[in-house]
């Protein structure tokens, strides 16, 4: 129970990465304030409730302020407090560099990089008033090294990765913990459509030493740890959880 009576928000956990985290940490003992653009988010919530712990849901846009202002401030009505953050909510839109449009751009780095930036800004006020908190990036493999048709994704996780670096260095006096977690390929409904081609999943499988892709569950024990006092001097750092790929 690494995390018991510690209360994280999660977004985008209706499903994938996001969900595996959220039920993750009700397991180490928090109570969990549930995001996500779709609804589906509310299973989340009920699952968690299921095993005992509290939990409550909302629909946002992470890259709205004023969505990002009623989560902080359910939070706070729902549970008091706020211990630990999790930017997970993003997106994932292939297109070759001479056909991605403006929208798609702004799509990825808004949700990605906007989001974080800024779900992190407006819950940091309870995190200072009481004197420790956590906050956990969702990066990526791809935010260190290029992949196919991915510029705009790329971008953004390594925009996160730099951020994270930036925010840990100003809030660390303050015992601020902020990380992030580079996830190589996950089986997730984000990435399902590829791994269900064959010649597809075989570009992610040939460069995966360990020769599959990762669980969500696995990444969601990356974030338990980031999460917990286990974890109190590591500042800035970014995990990879990536079955090997950056080996190469």
């Amino acid at each position: 129970m690494k995390l018991q009576g510690k209360v994280a928000i999660v977004t985008g956990c209706a499903t994938g990465i996001g969900r595996a985290i959220a039920l993750r940490f009700a397991q180490e003992g928090a109570d969990v304030f549930c995001c996500d653009i779709s609804d589906v988010v509310k299973n989340t919530a009920e699952e968690i409730q299921k095993m005992g712990r509290k939990s409550a849901w909302q629909i946002i846009d992470v890259t709205k302020l004023s969505d990002i202002d009623k989560m902080v401030a359910s939070t706070i009505d729902n549970f008091g407090r706020i211990d630990i953050l999790v930017n997970n909510a993003g997106v994932y839109i292939k297109a070759p560099i001479l056909e991605l449009t403006e929208a798609q751009w702004d799509t990825m780095t808004d949700v990605m990089l906007k989001g974080t930036f800024f779900c992190t800004q407006r819950a940091l006020p309870y995190m200072l008033k009481q004197g420790k908190g956590k906050v956990i990036n969702l990066a990526s493999t791809f935010g260190a090294v290029g992949f196919y048709e991915a510029t705009a994704y790329c971008a953004a996780k390594g925009g996160i990765i730099n951020m994270t670096r930036q925010m840990a260095f100003d809030l660390a006096p303050k015992k601020i913990n902020v990380n992030a977690i580079g996830p190589g390929p996950t089986d997730t409904p984000l990435m399902r459509p590829d791994l269900d081609k064959p010649e597809r999943a075989r570009l992610y499988l040939d460069r995966t030493p360990y020769g599959r892709v990762a669980q969500p569950e696995e990444i969601a024990a990356a974030a338990a740890y980031l999460a917990s006092d286990e974890a109190d001097f590591v500042n800035g750092h970014t995990l990879f959880v990536d079955g090997g790929w950056l080996t190469q």
